[in-house]
């Protein structure tokens, strides 16, 4: 059975799904940063070696600081038994426990929760026999969400895995939990790494530039307005640029110019991919990204 939700009545599920996962959790957001509700419903299982989590983000190749926070990947970390991936094509989002899945609009991402409008379809998850009669009878909503973000989990890069290990007991007929040992981490040197700061030249007013491409100034430019500004992947915008664009904090918002090359996009470009294609090499080397 499948129900439509939205506002504060999809927030409520998400933090449920979240509150009553016994042995599993999936989620998978391209943007994470999590409600403290959310954390709060999570922190009993964190030492708990049979409850799995699962966790799948994507974009920003170049900083993927951008979508997944430190604070949030060392608050994963934690868990005895969690799994995380990495896919830059990633743009669905879904999130499921051990009977429920939502299908969504809406990142993990607090400001999302709390400003955007979004929707979400919460399904019931059928295991075992149940999951049989289900195709049997033609309701193969939730089976199919199931399958397909299970596929897209092995497709995805594993960046991170910490693994409960167990001693056998009584002729192996049971076992022990000793302790977690991680045994792929990609993402922690990546995500602590210190942000790249360019300042800004001082008593020289910010002025519209050629856009002709460049690489003669550590400077970019705003990829809204075009003028010059310091090159920051973080904040690819002049001061007004960016407020008007964290009115709705949209990453994938099509802008006007390239942040490397100043030269016009054509709707190319974007907070999550500020730099056009065909500089991307150009800028990695002047830059060292």
């Amino acid at each position: 059975m499948a129900k439509f939700v939205k506002g504060s009545e999809l927030n409520h599920e998400i933090d449920s799904l979240f509150e009553n996962a016994l042995n599993e959790l999936i989620i998978v957001s391209p943007f994470i940063k999590l409600h403290n509700r959310q954390k709060d419903a999570l922190r009993d299982k964190i030492k708990d070696p049979k409850f799995k989590l699962t966790l799948v983000f994507g974009k920003n190749e170049s900083d993927k600081r951008r979508s997944l926070g430190q604070d949030d990947f060392e608050f994963f970390k934690q868990f005895t038994n969690v799994q995380v991936y990495y896919e830059p094509r990633l743009h669905a989002k879904y999130y499921a426990n051990d009977d429920k899945g939502i299908l969504s609009s809406m990142n993990l991402y607090e400001y999302s929760q709390n400003n955007n409008i979004e929707f979400g379809i919460v399904t019931s998850i059928a295991s075992g026999l149940d999951r049989l009669k289900e195709k049997v009878i033609g309701i193969e909503l939730d089976n199919d969400a199931w399958q397909y973000f299970n596929s897209v989990i092995e497709r995805s890069e594993l960046v991170f895995h910490n693994e409960p290990l167990y001693e056998s007991n009584m002729l192996g007929l049971s076992k022990k939990y000793i302790r977690s040992e991680v045994r792929v981490d990609l993402l922690t040197k990546e995500l602590g790494k210190t942000k790249r700061v360019t300042k800004a030249k001082l008593n020289k007013p910010a002025e519209v530039e050629s856009v002709k491409p460049t690489t003669d100034s550590k400077d970019g430019y705003c990829i809204r307005t075009g003028e010059r500004i310091p090159f920051d992947l973080t904040k690819p915008y002049a001061d007004k640029a960016f407020k008007s664009w964290s009115r709705f904090k949209n990453v994938d918002f099509a802008e006007k110019f390239c942040h490397f090359s100043g030269e016009p996009s054509e709707g190319k470009t974007t907070m999550a991919k500020p730099i056009l294609g065909k500089h991307w090499k150009a800028a990695k080397k002047e830059f060292n990204l």
